[in-house]
């Protein structure tokens, strides 16, 4: 393997995903301050109690410490190899000068962020285009009950028969048509009203006039895609960054998450019924699609941009915080704080001592004169 020297990491564009990893908030020095930002696993909104603040703090800091070791047992030893000197994985992130982040302020909490990171979410998204023939006649055929999109994933693909049955089995009970990405085994309970393919288009299905809801996984390119077309979601994470995302929409009520291990042929029913039913959850999805067309430029556009940007000025060290330059107690500002906590000894001690030495002082001359009496 060629060595790379330290100079091939600078002036380099960072693609992220998550909104609460360690990576961004040690490695890119974004503030993330635990009393309003939740942190992985996240559990809670920006809004918590007492009680969720102090589980949250607790969850950031077992967080980083467990993100720094895995950094040093596993990522240092192979960044060190592959630069031929030892490294620390943070640094060469750090060097990134632009950080792309695929999230948007409509999905996100608000927080402060670096003038290098942009949230460039949903940039992958785009109009929907017109359906297969046989797939537009069977969505047609749906009446106004409409379609329910379903898709775990082109990653995900080891669903047992039994879960396969299940699933099958609560579609059957909707009256609206279903449209299932799987593939494998069919299920033995699959109802006339679902028809499973390999793959959909899925963004032209979600972009269908007769499209109710979406059963999703929670990956973030789906996420965007329900976003951008209005279409609530039951979401059914099964690892990774996945649960947070279904977390996300449901905190803002535009989606209802169920556990694919505890989940019951009727819990998926209740699920689907209340989001193609309960109006405040289309009007909470559209009212996030809504801020998320309501941008000066399109994501992807922005995303070129800043790629460009660098390129055309060989960098973009001018927005990157002093911060990468700090100690961690520098940071903190801790020595600061030990500074001014001496001053603030010293001064005191100084202090105790005065008085000490007017208190004897005036004792000892209140003694001779009694004696002198």
């Amino acid at each position: 393997m060629q060595k790379r020297k330290a100079s091939d990491f600078s002036s380099s564009a960072f693609l992220w995903r998550s909104m609460t990893s360690c990576l961004e908030r040690i490695c890119g020095q974004m503030p993330s301050t635990p009393s309003y930002i939740p942190t992985q696993p996240v559990n809670f909104s920006d809004k918590m109690n007492f009680q969720e603040r102090v589980q949250n703090f607790l969850q950031y800091i077992i967080h980083t410490l467990t993100f720094l070791a895995q950094m040093n047992i596993y990522m240092k030893p192979f960044y060190s190899d592959v630069k031929g000197e030892p490294t620390v994985p943070c640094d060469v992130f750090g060097k990134a000068e632009i950080w792309l982040i695929r999230s948007s302020w409509d999905w996100d909490y608000p927080r402060p962020f670096p003038p290098n990171f942009v949230y460039i979410g949903g940039y992958h998204c785009k109009p929907a285009k017109p359906l297969p023939k046989e797939m537009e006649e069977f969505v047609q055929s749906s009446g106004n009950d409409g379609i329910v999109v379903f898709s775990l994933g082109s990653i995900f693909k080891n669903l047992t028969l039994e879960k396969r049955n299940t699933f099958a089995s609560a579609l059957g009970q909707i009256p609206q048509k279903v449209l299932w990405a799987l593939s494998g085994e069919k299920p033995e309970t699959l109802a006339p009203n679902t028809r499973i393919y390999d793959w959909i288009p899925q963004n032209d299905l979600l972009g269908h006039p007769k499209t109710k809801a979406f059963i999703s996984h929670g990956g973030s390119n789906g996420i965007f895609e329900a976003i951008y077309h209005g279409v609530p979601i039951v979401g059914i994470p099964l690892f990774g960054d996945q649960s947070e995302n279904i977390l996300f929409m449901k905190f803002k009520g535009a989606a209802i998450m169920l556990d694919l291990f505890k989940m019951e042929a009727k819990d998926l029913v209740e699920a689907l019924h209340t989001v193609t039913n309960d109006p405040l959850y289309k009007k909470n999805m559209m009212r996030i699609s809504e801020l998320h067309h309501d941008q000066p430029t399109k994501p992807l556009d922005r995303a070129l941009f800043w790629i460009e940007f660098v390129m055309r000025n060989k960098g973009a060290k001018h927005l990157r915080v002093q911060a990468h330059n700090l100690t961690w107690y520098q940071y903190y500002c801790l020595d600061v704080a030990v500074f001014l906590l001496a001053v603030v000894g010293l001064f005191i001690f100084i202090m105790v001592k005065t008085c000490c030495f007017y208190i004897r002082k005036c004792c000892w001359r209140t003694r001779r004169k009694n004696k002198k009496e």
